[in-house]
């Protein structure tokens, strides 16, 4: 009998507190409320899901209110825990109605002696301009670990459901990278498959065909990508990579080129073709990345590996070369930012949708960013010049491989500020006639404590304005079908 009394008596007191209402005669305080993640302050996109947050301060019970700056909340929330997860179709009914102005999130906290504490309104800017609604990225392992579990997947930022685009499990453990869209577009995309059924995986007009875009006479493979505006081509890179892993200090793993040379792959004809200009010993050509009009190829170069070179002495300059889509052929290239000058080092160009701004990432040397914590943003305004590092995106550790929304007004770029350890998406607003970032916050997730348990890190995070489908057929053409080679008639381009 006492047993079933303290059964009651345990399960009113807790009904009694979750049922607790708004504290009354709570104090104000100046005090900003502090929140994991963290996004307090950012800009959000009207279609973004819920940011859901635990809120980090001491109290006996979180009592948690949101709605539109200037009227009653739409969202209350009461519990001993300080975890808040915002209804879904609440959100976006709030966002849509705050577009164009500010919500609020306000937080009051009960203490153990019963006083109540009422912190400074988080307040957020909604922007009436949508971030496209998906994301495609890599999940694998941090530092080559279980290397064999990876796979490609597609979140919906507009809720949180992701779904695998094609998964190692799915053709016997083999490795699959660099997926890239033409203008964020799911129908024109290509997705590298490394191993005995490898091949370059390319969707275009309804069709998924694997092919080996391998230029002739070029020793290596096709490795990074970037489709051209007209979906028309690919340009590659065709790189000799060399990992290094080492025994102690903060960049355990190291990633370098040997040699790398510029390709273009001709996916109408099915050629790949290149230049003297941009193949040979002299120098190593990677990372390419096309402005919208198509005319101008953006990528970086380094001076030739020659054998004992300290990896830690090749670094990477911002350099382009023009392009005529008709003629296929190629200008002189050109050094636009010579960072080697500085001691530092270029990697992923990539250009805003209206032409105006470059955003690449800057290391000390090297091109694989994304084991240098040195590795921060920095913003080329190609109209005038100007260059300066994104002070208001950056962080005390890396931040690195980043894609443009298709409307120029978000990106979303790999970091990890977090813990040091595991790359995190971060999402931030742009604003294309300032130049001016908003402050970052990671892509929302349906759990508060999400990025503390998820042991996978975020790789290559590009934003695509519709869903992949039919992604069974990647993994049925890796399968049972061989990869088509590059017409070995193709011939180097002429300079213009």
């Amino acid at each position: 009998m006492r047993h079933i009394l303290a059964i009651i008596v345990t399960v009113t007191l807790f009904i009694l507190a979750s049922c607790a209402g708004k504290p009354s005669n709570a104090q104000l305080s100046e005090n900003n409320p502090s929140i994991r993640p963290d996004f307090s302050g950012a800009t959000l996109p009207v279609n973004i899901s819920a940011p859901t947050f635990m809120i980090d301060e001491e109290a006996k019970r979180f009592y948690t209110e949101i709605g539109k700056t200037g009227s009653e909340p739409v969202m209350t929330f009461n519990s001993s825990s300080g975890s808040v997860t915002p209804d879904l179709k609440k959100w976006h009914s709030l966002l849509e109605e705050a577009k164009g102005s500010e919500i609020y999130i306000r937080i009051t906290l009960v203490k153990e002696d019963g006083k109540a504490v009422r912190m400074k309104d988080i307040i957020c800017p909604v922007s009436d301009q949508p971030i496209d609604s998906f994301l495609v990225y890599r999940l694998l392992y941090p530092g080559y670990v279980l290397w064999r579990e990876m796979g490609i997947y597609q979140r919906n930022l507009t809720n949180y459901e992701q779904e695998a685009v094609l998964e190692n499990l799915n053709i016997d453990q083999q490795c699959v990278n660099c997926h890239s869209f033409a203008q964020g577009a799911p129908e024109t995309m290509m997705i590298h498959v490394r191993g005995n059924k490898g091949g370059t995986l390319i969707r275009r007009n309804g069709k998924t065909e694997k092919v080996d875009p391998r230029c002739p006479g070029l020793e290596n493979g096709a490795t990074y990508p970037s489709w051209h505006p007209s979906g028309k081509y690919i340009a590659f890179s065709a790189n000799n990579i060399k990992q290094v892993f080492h025994s102690k200090g903060k960049k355990t793993i190291e990633v370098s080129d040997l040699a790398a040379d510029m390709t273009i792959y001709d996916v109408e004809k099915g050629e790949t073709l290149t230049t003297p200009s941009l193949s040979g010993e002299e120098w190593m050509e990677t990372f390419p990345n096309w402005s919208p009009d198509g005319k101008t190829l953006y990528f970086c170069r380094a001076e030739g590996y020659n054998q004992g070179m300290d990896l830690d002495s090749i670094r990477y300059d911002l350099c382009k070369v023009s392009f005529d889509p008709q003629s296929r052929s190629f200008g002189e290239p050109e050094v636009v930012m010579a960072a080697s000058k500085d001691n530092k080092s270029v990697s992923f160009p990539r250009v805003s949708p209206d032409g105006r701004w470059l955003l690449f990432t800057l290391s000390d040397y090297g091109n694989f960013s994304i084991w240098h914590p040195e590795s921060d943003l920095w913003l080329l305004d190609l109209r005038d010049g100007d260059l300066r590092t994104v002070d208001e995106v950056n962080s005390n550790d890396v931040d690195s491989y980043h894609s443009w929304s298709s409307n120029g007004r978000w990106i979303v770029f790999s970091s990890k500020r977090m813990d040091g350890l595991w790359a995190r998406p971060f999402i931030a607003s742009f604003d294309p006639s300032t130049g001016v970032f908003g402050k970052p916050f990671a892509v929302p997730q349906n759990d508060p404590l999400y990025y503390d348990d998820f042991m996978k890190t975020y790789n290559i995070p590009e934003l695509v304005s519709r869903k992949v489908v039919n992604t069974g057929e990647f993994a049925d053409v890796v399968n049972n079908s061989a990869p088509s080679t590059a017409n070995q008639d193709s011939q180097y381009a002429k300079p213009e």
